[in-house]
């Protein structure tokens, strides 16, 4: 069983930074990315940044120049960066580990005032 726990998120105002950090412990055999998503109230959740074992990064268009993702592979921990925030980044953010099945994190709050 893989646990991944996050940490990081928070009340921020509009032009201002939070860093969310997730580890990953547990029977942890191979990975093959890791990453972060989000959901805002009414909407479906989604990717926001992932990278992969072999250092490849998938960012959502949303937040490209402004996020940056950035992984330990030693320690199993993936961090998001996340910069010039705007209130429409307001969502519960999620870790994600992908191996030979899914793992969630249990989210964490994310919320940027006008």
């Amino acid at each position: 069983q893989v646990q991944l726990v996050e940490s990081g998120g928070g009340l921020v105002q509009a032009g201002g930074s939070l860093r969310l950090s997730c580890a990953a412990s547990g029977s942890i055999v191979s990975i093959a990315s890791m990453g972060w998503y989000r959901q805002a109230p009414g909407k479906q959740r989604e990717l926001v940044a992932r990278i992969g074992s072999g250092g490849w990064i998938n960012y959502a268009d949303s937040v490209k120049g402004r996020f940056t993702i950035s992984r330990d592979n030693a320690k199993n921990t993936v961090h998001l960066q996340m910069n010039s925030l705007k209130p429409e980044d307001t969502a519960v953010y999620y870790c994600n580990l992908q191996a030979w099945t899914t793992y969630w994190g249990q989210g964490t709050q994310v919320t940027v005032s006008a």
